[in-house]
């Protein structure tokens, strides 16, 4: 027999959550109670935002009263500035579930006795946890403690180390923040994770392309899993900080054999019977090849099943989109009368793409469709890094299969006879079928071709489709035989 299974298994750590709903997937259900964790971040990057929204949720969901150590600003200044998030941090405090200490510039002469010490803090802060009952306590900033204290900074990583463990062996789940010099660089400013964090964890506000991009990393996490990676996330009012949790994201939704038509008979039959029912298809041509028309068909096809439909728009207004879908012989006034349609069109550079990501996800949980069309994915390509744009597709794909939505996106080639866009090269590998429109010379007339290029499960038509467009849509005709070689380039799988 195996001695290992006479020895009795590891207690597994107790969770706290932070009130970040996909934070706390990456660190497999919240950080370990009454452990400490170092939140480091450069200037302006949410830390104050992060520490802040832990000890709400505790006193909020979990009830567990906290304590908020500022170092940096006054308990006013925190009011004033967290107000924004909808958070009454002022009720609470007059409700004894928050207690402040202020540590700040003003008090800090209360800090210092003899040579150094921190006795006097710690036993301030153990008396507001005791007057409220806390669980959970948040020192913001340490760095301010080592910016006036610099004559000898290992007696104060020292005496860090000592308030840390005073505070868990009272029960206390500690949050720090520290500042860091840049983005990539030092874990902190004065090198004190090593010596007081259980965990760390990094927030990132990169500067891209003229882009800001936040991100979060769990960068340790003692004696606990984690799901290693920068995962982004945004600061959005009356919530605070909301991540995306792509690294966390697990390929585990049901693959359904459930068939749902494209909304054109012809490409049906292309597609051995149409989508699946929780696929992603990836709708790629130059301009004016018809990928809003396919998105429309796509569409109305769904509705005419009883089906509801959502349509994002982010080139065209939302006037231009109905007139357009009017002259095809699709009355989207009469379908958003029926409740079985939805129309909502943005400027890409309204807002990040997280937040993009955010409006779909509140759309999807409201509207609840069955079908979701995105024209198109190159005018959100624009607002973004390539980096920041993978991780898009990546979130938006994932949650369209894991709530088996039909799912169809569009992207523009570069070029008017073809050539794979950015979009496609990231998004290829994420959908599940790839529709390729291309325009094709025939003596001195130029015509529309058509081809699934890849449908993941399914048998599919390796024709190039000749189609023309008129009044009632797109129509299919015969294959073309001798069609020159312009999609020799691409890439796809059956």
């Amino acid at each position: 027999m195996d001695p290992s299974e006479d020895q009795p298994l590891e207690p597994a750590l107790e969770r706290v959550k932070t009130g970040i709903e996909a934070f706390d997937e990456l660190v497999m259900g919240g950080l370990p109670r009454r452990r400490t964790t170092v939140v480091g971040g450069t200037p302006g990057s949410g830390k104050t935002v992060f520490a802040t929204q832990f000890l709400v949720h505790g006193i909020t969901t979990c009830d567990e009263p906290g304590v908020f150590v500022t170092f940096e600003e006054s308990p006013a200044d925190i009011l004033a500035n967290m107000k924004g998030f909808g958070w009454e941090l002022e009720r609470w405090r007059d409700e004894k579930q928050l207690a402040f200490v202020d540590a700040s510039p003003g008090d800090r002469d209360e800090l210092v006795i003899g040579t150094f010490d921190l006795s006097a803090l710690l036993a301030r802060i153990q008396h507001a946890a005791e007057e409220v009952q806390a669980k959970r306590v948040v020192l913001d900033s340490l760095a301010q403690l080592f910016d006036h204290f610099i004559a000898d900074p290992t007696l104060l990583r020292r005496e860090l180390v000592r308030l840390a463990t005073a505070l868990k062996k009272s029960g206390l789940t500690v949050l720090m923040t520290a500042e860091r010099n840049s983005e990539y660089g030092e874990i902190t400013r004065h090198r004190m994770e090593e010596f007081v964090a259980d965990n760390v964890v990094i927030l990132r506000n990169v500067l891209d392309r003229e882009k800001r991009r936040r991100t979060i990393e769990v960068l340790k996490m003692r004696g606990g899993r984690h799901v290693e990676g920068e995962a982004p996330f945004t600061l959005v009012a009356d919530k605070g900080i909301v991540a995306v949790p792509l690294s966390s994201l697990r390929l585990e939704q049901h693959s359904s054999t459930k068939r749902v038509t494209c909304g054109n008979d012809e490409l049906d039959r292309m597609c051995g019977g149409g989508f699946f029912r929780d696929s992603v298809t990836l709708v790629s041509g130059a301009t004016g090849t018809g990928k809003t028309l396919l998105g429309t068909h796509f569409l109305a096809g769904g509705v005419a099943e009883g089906e509801r439909a959502l349509l994002l728009g982010y080139e065209e207004s939302r006037g231009q989109l109905f007139r357009n879908a009017l002259g095809w012989g699709v009355d989207f006034e009469a379908m958003e009368a029926a409740g079985l349609l939805k129309v909502v069109c943005l400027y890409p550079e309204a807002q990040s793409l997280p937040d993009h990501l955010l409006t779909i996800r509140s759309l999807v949980e409201e509207f609840r469709p069955d079908r979701i069309a995105i024209d198109s994915l190159s005018a959100l390509e624009r607002v973004a890094p390539e980096t920041g744009f993978r991780e898009f597709l990546i979130s938006l794909t994932s949650y369209i299969k894991k709530n088996e939505i039909a799912g169809l996106c569009t992207a523009t080639s570069k070029s008017l006879i073809g050539g794979a866009s950015a979009s496609e090269q990231h998004i290829s590998t994420l959908t599940d079928s790839i529709i390729l429109l291309r325009y094709i010379q025939e003596a001195e007339k130029m015509h529309r071709g058509m081809m699934v290029l890849k449908m993941r499960g399914s048998e599919h038509s390796k024709d190039i489709r000749r189609f023309t467009i008129d009044s009632a849509g797109m129509h299919l005709s015969d294959p073309i035989l001798d069609a020159p070689a312009i999609f020799e380039s691409q890439g796809g799988d059956g």
